[in-house]
């Protein structure tokens, strides 16, 4: 007989072959099961929301905790007044602008 034309050796092969494609398709479904998909969206949305606060709070500075109880009014230092105004605004821009958006859409539709 010919090299690897071994029925036993070709069984064997096959074998593997199954395991290996049985193994592939477990993961696959793994990866594409609602619950993981679920779970990616979720953490990927939690991870860009934890950065975009980050950033919102360096933009706005640190703020130091107003005086203790017991303290005089006088003896805490002074702390960074906030920009809150241009953040504001900006939202309020964001906002307006999408309702916008949708609202000429809707038209479009109609």
């Amino acid at each position: 007989m010919a090299e690897g034309t071994d029925p036993e050796e070709l069984e064997r092969r096959i074998e593997r072959t199954r395991e290996e494609l049985a193994r592939t398709i477990d993961e696959i479904v793994d990866r594409v099961s609602p619950k993981r998909v679920a779970r990616r969206s979720v953490a990927k949305a939690r991870a860009n929301a934890e950065r975009i606060i980050g950033s919102v709070g360096d933009y706005l500075g640190t703020v130091v905790a107003p005086p203790a109880a017991g303290e005089a009014e006088g003896e805490a230092e002074p702390y960074p007044a906030p920009r809150v105004a241009p953040v504001l605004i900006g939202v309020g821009a964001v906002i307006v602008i999408g309702a916008a958006i949708v609202l000429l859409r809707r038209r479009r539709r109609r």
